[in-house]
């Protein structure tokens, strides 16, 4: 099969290195790609939210399957358009794309089929959000409803800081993203990432993992995109599974087939468990990112056969064989993520670094210039590896990170902490 990956992160990365591994691959090409997907497949320059332009590259190149790991070209209707050229896709619709472009279309759907989450309000200025939040206290919960690249969400533990947030979204720091806000109950407990795949109908979960979203050691610091992630995550016990499944993700799967726009793709369940009960913080529909870093590590070569199931409409007939392990991944930024940072700056130590199916460094913000790796991003290294326990995995993970040479990164040296 032609394969093409649409996206440039350490996500569609991870994605490319185990599609790779299956025979069923013959040709891998990414869109646009990074230093590292360069290694492993053919990379080309091409606009992944314009859906003509993606559709007249698989017509032309005989493209059989499109993997579409990023958001924007989902919110953007890519996946409509290669679907309606008779072109084979990986990820949901536009209309099933609103599960992540808009947090307010998310609550309706809980509120259509009583799947647990927090108690919310939606505003469109910022005065009636003001006296809300007023009303309501702190700590308490802002999010911009559009895609904002992970950084949309304020967990404000003060007024003061909630009232920033709104200042901060109503006067445009997040783009259209911010034009309306959904203010949240603060949910207390512990976090965790759950995966699974749709085909509108058959749900398969895809596994289980934590991320950790603030910057600093401890989970200190500001919201960023994900600062490094573990697979599987310990709260997510079976139990806490079958409730995911039963009270929050059928139902929603359901509401979505019941409304016209069936999801067909993954469904990344952000959830809150206290007490052994699960309550749903947002849906996302797609891999998260570094989540998916440490899944395909522990999948493999099987995750095509199951996305080319869920394409197909026949993950009723699909099932994964999980290995009694573990993964782990850490995240290298730049100095002043995510804040402001400086680009163009040379990784040196990746060329002695060996890679295996047990530790991998996958690439995010990176870009090849004058034979040299520089970092073009935020997040620039994912650093993964696998072992027979969390610690072994960890153990092997700091290896390799002590192996870069990279000043003008940083990294927490705490990933896993919860866990171990």
């Amino acid at each position: 099969m032609k394969i093409l990956i649409l996206g440039s992160g350490g996500r569609e990365h991870a994605l490319a290195w185990a599609v790779l591994q299956n025979p069923k691959c013959d040709r891998l090409i990414c869109a646009p790609g990074n230093a590292g997907m360069a290694q492993i497949a053919e990379c080309v320059a091409l606009d992944i939210l314009d859906g003509a332009a993606v559709v007249d590259y698989c017509t032309s190149q005989g493209v059989d399957f499109v993997i579409v790991g990023p958001e924007a070209p989902l919110a953007a209707g890519v996946a409509d358009d290669l679907r309606t050229a008779g072109v084979l896709t990986f990820g949901p619709s536009k209309a099933a794309a609103m599960l992540e472009a808009s947090k307010a279309f998310t609550k309706e759907i809980c509120d259509a089929c009583n799947a647990p989450t927090a108690a919310y309000a939606r505003f469109t200025s910022a005065e009636p959000a003001r006296d809300y939040i007023r009303q309501q206290g702190a700590p308490i919960v802002v999010k911009a409803d559009g895609l904002a690249a992970g950084k949309g969400v304020i967990v404000a533990m003060s007024e003061a800081g909630a009232f920033a947030a709104i200042d901060d979204m109503f006067d445009g720091s997040f783009g259209d993203a911010g034009a309306e806000v959904v203010i949240e109950a603060f949910l207390e407990g512990e976090e965790a990432s759950f995966f699974v795949l749709s085909d509108g109908k058959t749900v398969l979960p895809m596994g289980t993992a934590q991320d950790h979203k603030r910057v600093g050691e401890g989970d200190t610091g500001p919201n960023t995109g994900g600062m490094g992630a573990y697979s599987p995550a310990p709260v997510m016990t079976p139990e806490v599974i079958d409730k995911t499944l039963n009270r929050i993700v059928q139902p929603s799967i359901d509401e979505m087939a019941r409304r016209g726009t069936p999801f067909e793709g993954v469904l990344f369940v952000g959830l809150m468990i206290k007490e052994g009960e699960p309550s749903l913080v947002e849906y996302n529909v797609r891999f998260g990112d570094p989540e998916c870093q440490t899944l395909m590590m522990r999948l493999g070569a099987q995750v095509l056969d199951a996305l080319l199931a869920c394409a197909q409409g026949q993950l009723d007939e699909m099932r994964l064989n999980w290995a009694d392990d573990h993964a782990l991944c850490v995240v290298m930024a730049a100095n002043g993520y995510p804040g402001s940072y400086e680009k163009g700056s040379v990784i040196n130590g990746l060329q002695g670094i060996e890679e295996n199916s047990s530790r991998m460094v996958f690439h995010a913000g990176t870009a090849q210039k004058d034979g040299e790796i520089i970092a073009v991003g935020g997040r620039v290294l994912n650093v993964t590896a696998r072992g027979a326990t969390l610690q072994e995995a960890r153990d092997r993970a700091y290896r390799i990170v002590e192996q870069i040479d990279w000043p003008e990164g940083f990294y927490r040296k705490d990933i896993g902490w919860r866990a171990l």
